[in-house]
This record gives structure tokens, C-alpha cells and sequence, in this order.
């Protein structure tokens, strides 16, 4: 097993998601595609994409959960999932090569291709559900926060933010340094109430959503007596929802 390597700084890059304006339109899941397709991580492959064992590899993906809201009346929240760059992630401590790794200047989490075996053992560490296999090169791959993004000096200062943020039409995405606690992003944490994903499991994601400003009611016993026997996201966002 791999160790984490020592922080050298308090910069803890990552993403702020408000599922409060989270419309469900898939736009951060295509323009992440778009980029990394032909970016650090590139190429994200698609194989067989028509037909009838259909692959490929996705860094963020959007579930949509239905739930009672106060009222009595339906609704649905749509919940963004993609890596929460841990701050003792489990990816990086089961990696036998040293492939995955916690950068220690910004605490981004990366994958080396170049010493990926592609045992996957990541994949099976993570409990968000975050890695994805490339069967085409036959190594891990994940988000990277858009590194070749976020530090190029080529781009507009504006641009430089995760292609996910960039492309998000209502706002709903935000992108800074969690670790300042005087940041705008910590700042949104703090003042909606933004919690982890999972935070029992003790990975400490840096991550935060912020849920929704209204208050549903609580989800009757027998569902969520189900979600909880389920133990995955969908109890944990039940939840959530639930508070």
C-alpha cells in the first residue's frame, strides 16, 4: 500500500454543488466529457456506444432522486456525483504502484497512467463510485478538477475553473479553495449549511452540496427503512433530503 505524502500547504481545491439549482440538464456531465476527451486524461473512450454492450468512461454523472416535499406534493433533486478528492482518500492508500496519488499542493487526487496496472483495486476502495475502468488503454482513470483547467495561464483568468463549472447554466456548481476558510466557496458552505457526502466513512471528501432551501418531509419509514438496508448513496441522499 501506498502512504499519503505529507501536506505541504492548507490549499484544498475542490467543488461546491447546490442542489438547490441543480436542473438535471446533463450539462456539466458533456462538457466534462467534451474536455477530457481530449485532455490530461485523455481520450475518454465510448466503444460500441450503439450497441449491445455499450462502455465507456464518464468522470461526473447526475442521479435523479424522486421525494415528498412539505406540501405532500413530488419532486425530484438531482444529485451530481463525481470524485470528492478526499482528504484520506482510500484509493490512494489500497494502490499497490503508487498510480494513485494525493497531491500535496492542492490536494487534487491523480492517477499516473504510466504505472497503472489496471487491478482496480481502486475502484473497489472508493464508496462513492468515483473511478472508471478505460478498457481501451486498460487503466483507472477519474476527475482531475480539470488540472490542465485550472493552471493554464493561456485561458482567460474566468476560464480557469473546472469545465463542469464553466458549462453550468444555472450557477449550480462552484469551484475554490475549501481549505480558506475565508474563500467565497467556504463562505457558501458555511452559510447554507453544505455537508459531505458520507462523512461516517471518514475518507473526509472535500466536496460539500448544499441542499435544498426547502425542506421536505421526512420519507415514509418503509422506503426509508429500504434506503437504509441499501447503504449506498441512495440512503445517504434520502437522508439528506429527510433533514
Amino acid at each position: 500500500m501506498t502512504s499519503l505524502p505529507t501536506p505541504t500547504s492548507d490549499v484544498r481545491l475542490g467543488l461546491v454543488i447546490d442542489l438547490d439549482t441543480c436542473v438535471g440538464c446533463q450539462a456539466c456531465v458533456t462538457s466534462c466529457k467534451e474536455w477530457n476527451t481530449g485532455g490530461h486524461m485523455a481520450p475518454l473512450t465510448d466503444i460500441d456506444p450503439y450497441g449491445d454492450a455499450p462502455d465507456g468512461v464518464w468522470f461526473n454523472r447526475v442521479h435523479s432522486y424522486e421525494h415528498t416535499k412539505q406540501d405532500g406534493c413530488g419532486g425530484t433533486v438531482h444529485f451530481p456525483r463525481s470524485c470528492l478528492h478526499c482528504e484520506t482518500p482510500a484509493c490512494v492508500t489500497v494502490c499497490p504502484t503508487g498510480a494513485s496519488y494525493k497531491r500535496a499542493s492542492d490536494g487534487i487526487v491523480l492517477v499516473d497512467e504510466d504505472k497503472c496496472i489496471g487491478c482496480k483495486l481502486c475502484s473497489w476502495a472508493c464508496p462513492y463510485g468515483a473511478r472508471e475502468f478505460d478498457t481501451d488503454v486498460g487503466v483507472m482513470k477519474k476527475c482531475t478538477l480539470c488540472v490542465d483547467r485550472i493552471y493554464n495561464e493561456n485561458l482567460p483568468e474566468a476560464d480557469r475553473v473546472p469545465a463542469c463549472v464553466a458549462s453550468c447554466p444555472t450557477g449550480a456548481r462552484h469551484f475554490g479553495d475549501l481549505g480558506d476558510p475565508g474563500s467565497a466557496v467556504s463562505q457558501l458552505v458555511a452559510d447554507r449549511g453544505g455537508v459531505a457526502l458520507m462523512p461516517e466513512l471518514g475518507y473526509r471528501p472535500t466536496n460539500r452540496y448544499l441542499p435544498p432551501r426547502e425542506q421536505p418531509a421526512a420519507t415514509a419509514p418503509r422506503a426509508l427503512a429500504a434506503a437504509d438496508a441499501a447503504g449506498g448513496l441512495l440512503g445517504w441522499v434520502d437522508r439528506l433530503l429527510s433533514r
